[in-house]
C-alpha cells in the first residue's frame, strides 16, 4: 500500500497524496497571517507563471481538500493576461473557492529604487479589477539579496520575508521538481516547525509529464488559443483560414 506520494510524479492525485501526507503528521493549513514558526502550521503558497487555467483547476482541486491557499498572479507577463475577461474570471474563481489573491512582482523590470513604490502600484490595479484587496505579495525569480528580506513590501506581507524563508521551513518545486528533496524530508517537517511549501499549478495538471514535454504541450495550447482568437476578433483571418 502506497503510504507517501511519489515525488517524480506531479499530477493532480500525487498532489493530494502529498498534502494528506503533511496533515498526517500533524500540520495544519494556515494562512501568511496566522501561521506560527514554531508550530506545525503548514502555508501553501502557489505562483502562477504561465497558466491561470491551471491556477483554477488546482484551486478547484484545494476547495474539494479542504485547503485554502495563496495564489500570487503576475500583472506584467507576456503568458497570461488576468485583466482580460477570461483572466479575471479565473481570479474571481479562485477567490470564489476560498483562496486568497496576492501579486507576483517582477523587481527586474524596475530600477532597485522603485521597487516599493512599483509594488504599491501593481497592488493598487489588481485590487481595482478584483475588487478585493491585495494583502501580500511574493517576488518571480527573485535576486538572491530578496530572500530572507523585509517582512512587509509596500504594506503587504512579503512571501520571501525572513519570517517565511528562515524562521520557518521553505520547499518549493522549481523547475518542475523537487530540487532540494521532498517537502516530506525537509528538515523543518522532522522539527515540528512551520513550512511553507510553493507548489507552482503549472507543473500539476494531467498528464503528469516532464516539465519539458509539459511546456511543449503548453506552447502548442497556447497557439491553439491564439489561432481560436484571431478567427473570433480578425476578419483577415477568417478570410484566410
Amino acid at each position: 500500500m502506497k503510504t507517501t506520494p511519489d515525488a517524480r510524479n506531479f499530477s493532480p492525485a500525487a498532489y493530494a497524496e502529498l498534502i494528506a501526507a503533511i496533515r498526517a503528521r500533524g500540520y495544519e493549513v494556515r494562512g501568511f497571517f496566522d501561521a506560527d514558526p514554531n508550530q506545525r502550521h503548514l502555508i501553501v503558497r502557489h505562483d502562477v507563471d504561465f497558466s491561470l487555467g491551471a491556477a483554477v483547476a488546482m484551486a478547484e482541486q484545494e476547495a474539494r481538500l479542504g485547503v485554502a491557499s495563496t495564489y500570487f498572479v503576475l500583472l506584467r507577463t507576456e503568458f497570461y493576461n488576468p485583466l482580460s475577461g477570461e483572466g479575471l474570471a479565473a481570479l474571481q474563481s479562485i477567490a470564489g473557492w476560498g483562496h486568497t489573491i496576492g501579486l507576483h512582482f517582477d523587481a527586474a523590470l524596475y530600477p532597485a529604487e522603485r521597487v516599493e513604490s512599483a509594488v504599491a502600484e501593481e497592488c493598487n490595479v489588481l485590487e481595482a479589477a478584483i475588487g478585493r484587496p491585495i494583502t501580500v505579495m511574493s517576488f518571480h525569480r527573485p535576486a538572491r539579496p530578496l530572500i530572507g528580506s523585509a517582512d512587509h513590501v509596500a504594506g503587504r506581507v512579503n512571501a520571501y520575508g525572513g519570517r517565511f524563508v528562515r524562521e520557518m521551513g521553505y520547499c518549493s518545486d522549481s523547475r518542475g521538481s523537487w530540487r532540494h528533496g521532498s517537502p516530506l524530508e525537509h528538515p523543518a517537517i522532522g522539527e515540528k516547525r512551520a513550512l511553507q511549501l510553493l507548489i507552482h499549478p503549472f507543473w500539476w495538471t494531467e498528464p503528469s509529464l516532464p516539465p519539458e514535454e509539459r511546456l511543449r504541450g503548453f506552447l502548442s495550447e497556447r497557439a491553439a488559443f491564439l489561432e481560436r482568437e484571431l478567427a473570433k476578433h480578425c476578419l483577415v483571418h477568417k478570410a484566410g483560414s
